[in-house]
Order: C-alpha cells, then sequence, then structure tokens
C-alpha cells in the first residue's frame, strides 16, 4: 500500500514538468516584443521630429525666395514659385531626405511635406521591416520690422 501511494505521488508530480519553461518561454517573447515597441517605437518619434524639423527648414529656404520682379513691377510681397520649390527641394536633396514642397496662400507660404523611413531593429522578427513618418510644416513670407509674424 505504501508502495502504491509513493508511485501516485511520482505520477502527479511528473504531470507538472515543464510547466514552468511554458512560462518562461511565454514571459520572455512578451518581454523581447515590449522592448522592440520601446525601442522601435524611439525609432518611430525620433524620425517624427527629424521629419519635422527638416520639413521646417526646407520650407523656410523656400518662403526666403522672393519675387523681386512682382515686388518692383507693382509692389507685391511674393513667393517666387519656382525660386521656393527649387530652394526647398534643394534643401531636401542635400540631406538625402524625400519630400515635395508647394507655394501656397496666392504666393504667400512654402508648404513642405517630408517622409523619413526607418529600419526597425527587434519588431522586424514580427514582420515589421520599416517605421515611416510623413510631416508637413509651412512657412509665411513676412517683411518688415513691425510686420505681422515678426
Amino acid at each position: 500500500m505504501i508502495n502504491f501511494l509513493r508511485y501516485r505521488t511520482a505520477l502527479m508530480a511528473d504531470n507538472d514538468r515543464g510547466g514552468i519553461s511554458l512560462f518562461v518561454i511565454t514571459t520572455a517573447i512578451a518581454i523581447i516584443l515590449a522592448a522592440g515597441l520601446v525601442a522601435d517605437g524611439g525609432r518611430k518619434l525620433r524620425a517624427a521630429s527629424e521629419a519635422t524639423a527638416v520639413a521646417e527648414e526646407a520650407a523656410r529656404a523656400g518662403a526666403g525666395q522672393l519675387d523681386t520682379d512682382q515686388l518692383r513691377a507693382n509692389g507685391a510681397w511674393r513667393v517666387s514659385a519656382d525660386d521656393a520649390i527649387a530652394a526647398a527641394n534643394h534643401y531636401l536633396t542635400s540631406g538625402g531626405y524625400t519630400g515635395t514642397a508647394a507655394v501656397v496662400d496666392d504666393g504667400q507660404s512654402v508648404r513642405v511635406t517630408v517622409t523619413i523611413t526607418r529600419p526597425t531593429l527587434i519588431i522586424q522578427a514580427i514582420g515589421i521591416d520599416n517605421v515611416t513618418v510623413t510631416k508637413t510644416a509651412e512657412a509665411d513670407l513676412v517683411h518688415g520690422v513691425n510686420g505681422e509674424g515678426q
């Protein structure tokens, strides 16, 4: 009878074998994925900050291109559309960025949209290879020392 109880106790103890291993594996995978979200999420936030800064600077470069012919002819303060787009695109390409530039608000502003794609480090294991961010900025043409926006 005592041997039977020992045998039965030994069988019951064997039923839990490997239970901790499954828990450890599941927890480890969850921790790795959480670390991936933090690391690659940080990469996306940095890319967003970079895209915003680049779009703002490219828009400023474009907004500085005054249409002097219009100014001389009729006193109109406007951005030269061709020169503004060329200046903004030059700023983008010189830094290795991709984006678009446009003159808006009847020649008073330049709008630049920048797209940045960065590879992921950890979450590519679940099929997400890149994070892409698109940001838009606008710069207005202002003149004088007391003008609006000074």
